[in-house]
């Protein structure tokens, strides 16, 4: 526990939480988002207000329940033991797929330096399954070293997202922008749902919030409006950058376009400059799947410490880094990547953010549902409780409306990869009750 000193204010963790967020989720949604039209937009706007009460359904779920495990422990609040387990596998199974996502996202940003990179699908496959390895392997030096370096490589995507945001208004064109309004001439609620699951994606990484709140200044106030604070600033941010970008950059070329970033950039200001900031998403690229490989190496370690993960996946070497944990997860990184081979990069980002944001939505729905049993067991007030149950249930329905958002194969798929979990379980469970019994 640190020392009242030591431990950090609401401007700190408001800087925390907001890094966490941005990370390299936003690097290819101008092109996605362009494939719809800037109609699109709208669904920021949804999305917002969905992320700040899943923000603060989080929060008030760290305050009160400090068990190891984070949605997974949440999730068991409500719903028991296996829903720990499934909680644990679909976060597990998401960031497998999430991390092949990023991959593609930094092989996409890679083209301008490496054209071979697009000569065919064998060649992005190559360039992906390369990209996956390196930061997998340097994980293995441990938490600290792959701090250190997420710290650094994040700001490869802050820096061009936020400074698109404030300067990128001198290069606007208006009617650029309306043109780009809604080329397909669809209805606005298709426009805002086809946007939803990739806004949504751009969010990920809320369910981490709470996890500091150990370590914060007046926890009970700081912590909710950390998170509140953080989410408003960054969905700020990508309004404003995806917004800007669409008066900049003609829609049919956004739309095609597989370094949306660097190529503004290049409009902007010449072709040096967008290289430079085309480098700088690379970097944020590899950075973020660092981070978030390290992160899934802890999720299926800390399920492997209470049994209900393989061993092999708490085993840790000299630096605390699970590597075999890691080399599992690499593999399994590698197949997805070998599945999803696509002349286009684009389409294979889509598929994959889509199919990651459905399953990811299991744990969120069941740790957000555990919020009410959580706030009764702690005995908060009346009217806390209520505030914490109607901005959890208002979490849950966008949660819903994300899932119902990210498409029918998705929605397929995901449920299937969802069920083969309790497969897992069921010897999970067995093995528990053959424990019983022999006591």
């Amino acid at each position: 526990m640190a020392s009242e000193q030591n431990k950090m204010g609401l401007i700190g963790l408001t800087t925390i939480v907001t890094v966490n967020m941005m990370g390299s989720g936003v690097i290819m949604l101008p092109a996605s988002l362009a494939q719809t039209g800037a109609i699109s937009l709208l669904s920021w706007l949804v999305t917002a207000m969905g992320a700040m009460c899943i923000a603060y359904a989080f929060a008030k779920c760290g305050m009160y329940c400090t068990r190891d495990g984070g949605m997974s422990a949440y999730a068991d609040e409500a719903h028991g033991k296996s829903s720990f387990f499934i909680a644990s596998y679909t976060y597990y199974v998401c960031l497998v797929i999430s991390a092949v996502a990023i991959a593609v996202s930094a092989a996409g940003y890679l083209v301008p330096f490496f054209p071979w990179i697009k000569e065919t699908p064998i060649h992005t496959f190559f360039t992906v399954i390369g990209i996956l390895i390196v930061t997998m392997c340097a994980n293995f030096w441990g938490p600290k070293i792959t701090g250190q370096i997420s710290a650094i490589t994040v700001w490869g995507i802050i820096i061009p997202v936020l400074g698109l945001s404030i300067v990128g208004w001198f290069w606007f064109e208006p009617q650029l922008f309306a043109e780009a309004w809604n080329p397909h001439q669809d209805t606005t609620v298709t426009a805002i749902s086809s946007g939803i699951a990739l806004t949504l994606w751009a969010f990920l990484g809320i369910e981490s919030a709470g996890a500091n709140s150990g370590a914060v200044e007046n926890p009970e106030k700081n912590v909710p409006l950390a998170c509140m604070l953080a989410t408003s600033f960054t969905a700020v941010v990508y309004i404003a950058s995806t917004s800007v970008i669409q008066g900049i950059i003609p829609n049919d070329v956004l739309a095609h376009s597989e370094a949306p970033f660097g190529l503004v950039y290049s409009y902007m200001f010449n072709e040096t400059v967008g290289q430079v900031i085309t480098a700088l998403a690379v970097i944020a690229c590899i950075g973020s799947l660092l981070g978030w490989q390290f992160t899934n190496a802890q999720v299926s370690k800390a399920a492997a410490e209470i049994r209900l993960f393989p061993k092999i996946f708490s085993e840790v070497n000299k630096s605390d880094a699970p590597i075999k944990g890691m080399l599992i997860m690499l593999a399994l990184e590698l197949v997805l990547a070998l599945m999803t081979i696509s002349p286009n990069l684009v389409n294979q980002f889509n598929v994959l953010l889509n199919l990651a944001v459905f399953i990811n939505m299991v744990p969120y729905i069941l740790a957000l549902t555990g919020l009410e049993v959580i706030l009764r067991k702690k005995n908060v007030s009346q009217k806390e409780y209520q505030v914490g149950a109607v901005v959890g249930t208002l979490a849950v329905a966008y949660s819903l409306y994300g899932v119902y958002a990210c498409g029918q194969s998705a929605v397929f798929y995901g449920a299937i990869v969802t069920f083969i979990g309790y497969i897992f379980y069921g010897f999970v469970a067995a093995r528990d009750q053959d424990s019983n019994l022999a006591v």
